[in-house]
């Protein structure tokens, strides 16, 4: 059975999450076997690809939802999460 495992959270970034923080959220999520998805704005876009993870409205103050399937579910969110929080 696939575990599936979720937060949600603020994003702090000044200036959201653009190109740079965005490459280093995706090199980390790579680091993980779950799947990794992010929801902001009614949209969803695959945490592993810069282009998709682009097309989400991902400024400061928005609600993000990180969303990870897999074996390492757990591990990917707590982890993802606190460098979403990180990232400037």
């Amino acid at each position: 059975m696939t575990q599936e495992y979720s937060q949600t959270l603020t994003i702090q970034a000044r200036h959201g999450i653009h190109t740079r923080p965005g490459a280093l959220f995706v090199k980390a999520a790579k680091a993980f076997q779950a799947d990794i998805i992010l929801s902001c704005g009614g949209k969803e876009a695959n945490g592993k690809s810069l282009f998709r993870l682009q097309t989400l409205p991902l400024s400061k103050g928005a609600q993000v939802s990180l969303i990870a399937r897999g074996d390492d579910a757990r591990a990917a969110v707590d982890a993802l999460a606190q460098l979403l929080l990180e990232l400037e």
